[in-house]
């Protein structure tokens, strides 16, 4: 044992397994092995990844679990709900990540030269899913949207598959137009059409909370990817253009922004600047340190959707800043690292691997950002999630999906690293 560790860690190994990953060819009698005992080019078993980044996840939807549970004991005292129990909603999200566990262990598995080749038919997918929804007789409308698609044991959202669908096509388009990503016609022009499209399908829900995700998440692959610097900057500029005549030329959403811009105004404090104005007194009411687990008055009737969209204003209100700001470290963590994994994807010369996980933490950063903006009021009130947190089956599905993916690309780059091959 003490011949075969001498061999397999001594300096003239760690040598030749640096000059391996390089590109060298090794020296000597002493063969290259990684951490699994594989000789050097040999195929490797996962082993490697970063386990913090899963606990890390792992620690976030536990306290997601224990969150929703606190934000919904109260609701079947409303009439709405009144025929569900107080732990309807605990059982249903400990459902939802015991399926979503399972979906990212079967992902993780899944080689990421697979999912390039499949790239670009999940984003038809997504497109056909997005369309069926619209469809009286299939999709689930609530509160005058219709984007779900009842599966029994529960409703599947298609924009949030169409998030991580349009990750894995934009890296996988800048991967087949690298050659002319500088002009500006042939790199541009069919994935505007792509973003057109998708967009169209959301607004008609209506759901323009995914389609700004999504948007992001394509041009941040398009900007990661090398594009021309002045073509991204005319796509941002015609994206907000379309953005600004959309909320001009709709008369609920302009009042959403009037709302958002003084929600204590009598005018809007009882309609559109409800949620606001109570999600602001719940952080209020948190001040340092939170009024307990469980403390939380805002949940009571006052705050809607505290359980989905407004999880965080329960968050502050019972745990306090110091809650808040340890969720909002946890995440700018989280998102760093998977930025980190995506980066030495593209040192590795792997440019779809790195693009595409650099979208998903486009997708899980931006997502946190503009749902942490809408509860503090510094930005209007979207209907949008907090990753991992929130309760929603579909929206938990694809978190952990999209993760898993983002631990197969670690794994493959530390095989890579030690000299294996994926």
């Amino acid at each position: 044992m003490s011949a075969v560790f001498a061999q397999v860690f001594s300096p003239d190994a760690w040598r030749q397994r640096f000059a391996a990953w390089r590109g060298g060819e090794p020296e000597g009698n002493v063969p290259i092995r990684d951490w699994t005992g594989a000789i050097g080019g040999q195929p490797t078993r996962i082993a490697g990844f970063d386990q913090t980044l899963v606990w890390l996840v792992i620690g976030l939807l536990a306290l997601g679990l224990v969150m929703v549970y606190s934000a919904s004991v109260a609701l079947p005292d409303n009439p709405k709900f009144a025929r569900y129990s107080a732990t309807h909603f605990l059982s249903r999200h400990a459902m939802f990540i015991g399926i979503s566990m399972i979906a990212a262990l079967a992902a993780v598995q899944v080689p990421v030269n697979v999912w390039e080749k499949c790239a670009p038919w999940l984003f038809v997918a997504a497109l056909l899913l997005l369309a069926i929804v619209l469809l009286p007789q299939v999709g689930k409308g609530v509160n005058g949207a219709r984007r779900w698609l009842p599966l029994g044991v529960m409703n599947f959202q298609p924009s949030e598959f169409a998030k991580l669908a349009m990750a894995m096509y934009a890296a996988s388009y800048m991967v087949r137009k690298m050659e002319v990503k500088e002009r500006f016609f042939q790199a541009m022009w069919p994935m505007a059409v792509s973003l057109a499209v998708i967009g169209l399908l959301l607004l008609a829900e209506p759901d323009m909370g995914a389609f700004i995700v999504i948007a992001a998440v394509a041009l941040g692959i398009l900007f990661l990817g090398g594009v021309n610097g002045r073509m991204f900057f005319l796509s941002v500029a015609v994206l907000l253009g379309a953005f600004g005549l959309m909320i001009a030329s709709s008369p609920w959403r302009r009042e959403r922004i009037f709302a958002f811009l003084n929600p204590w105004d009598p005018v809007y404090s009882q309609g559109k600047g409800y949620q606001l104005t109570h999600s602001l007194i719940a952080f209020g009411r948190g001040e340092w340190t939170g009024q307990g687990l469980g403390g939380s008055v805002e949940k009571l009737h006052y705050l809607p959707e505290a359980h989905t969209d407004f999880l965080m204003a329960v968050i502050g209100e019972e745990l306090g800043f110091i809650g808040v700001a340890l969720v909002i470290v946890a995440f700018f963590w989280l998102t760093r690292r998977i930025f980190v994994i995506g980066r030495q994807a593209v040192m590795l010369d792997r440019v779809f691997a790195g693009l595409m996980v650099q979208g998903i933490g486009i997708w899980i950063g931006g997502q946190t950002l503009i749902n942490l903006g809408v509860n503090l009021g510094a930005l209007p009130t979207k209907g949008l999630t907090l990753p991992l947190l929130s309760y929603g089956g579909s929206a938990i599905l694809m978190n952990m999906i999209a993760l898993a993916i983002v631990v197969r690309v670690d794994v493959e780059n530390r095989q890579l690293m030690r000299g294996g091959r994926t």
